[in-house]
């Protein structure tokens, strides 16, 4: 089974901010594949289903971002899947709006969310797929910037591309392995 994590904070203040990236792609795929996150459990909101006749997941960390790492060292614990067919979703300032990052492993850097997974997993050897929201504009504060929503019109076309971008991105790492997933989500796209 291949579990599918999509970092976010709960609740109608924080929906389509720069920080609830994971939540919208999970929400894509719940769409893409017809999978209902219905049950809450470990505490997490969770839907099952199949991509390709491979058993997935999706997840919802209900917890809030800061404390991520309860819902997937929950999950981990019960599931026992190997960490290779764990993927964490989660927002990037590093990268610019729209830009993905797909990584078999690597460190928390800035993100809260994958400090705490990190710190309570005890490992980070695990897919990590970035979505970039941007570098925070002169003068603002890095929480405020985050927990904001997209400015333009053009913004939030450019991050939703990005989400369907992720979800296929996901599909094609569940389907066809780590380097096809990684063409797909790190080749420069034209246009």
């Amino acid at each position: 089974m291949h579990i599918i994590i999509g970092l976010g904070n709960p609740g109608r203040e924080y929906h389509r901010s720069r920080h609830n990236v994971g939540f919208d792609v999970i929400d894509v795929l719940s769409e893409k594949l017809n999978i209902t996150l219905s049950k809450n459990a470990m505490h997490g909101l969770i839907g099952e289903g199949f991509i390709g006749g491979e058993k997935v997941m999706l997840v919802k960390p209900q917890t809030y971002m800061n404390l991520s790492g309860q819902c997937v060292t929950e999950l981990v614990s019960f599931y026992k899947p190997d960490l290779a067919d764990v993927m964490v979703i989660f927002d990037d300032i590093d990268l610019p709006l729209g830009k993905l990052r797909l990584r078999k492993d690597g460190s928390a850097g800035t993100h809260n969310g994958m400090r705490s997974i990190i710190g309570l997993l005890g490992r980070q050897d695990f897919p990590r797929l970035r979505v970039g929201v941007g570098r925070k504009p002169e003068g603002w504060d890095l929480a405020d910037w985050v927990l904001s929503h997209y400015q333009t019109e053009e913004d939030r076309k450019v991050q939703f591309e990005a989400f369907l971008l992720a979800a296929d991105t996901v599909i094609d790492w569940v389907k066809h392995g780590m380097d096809s997933a990684m063409r797909t989500a790190n080749t420069p796209k034209k246009g």
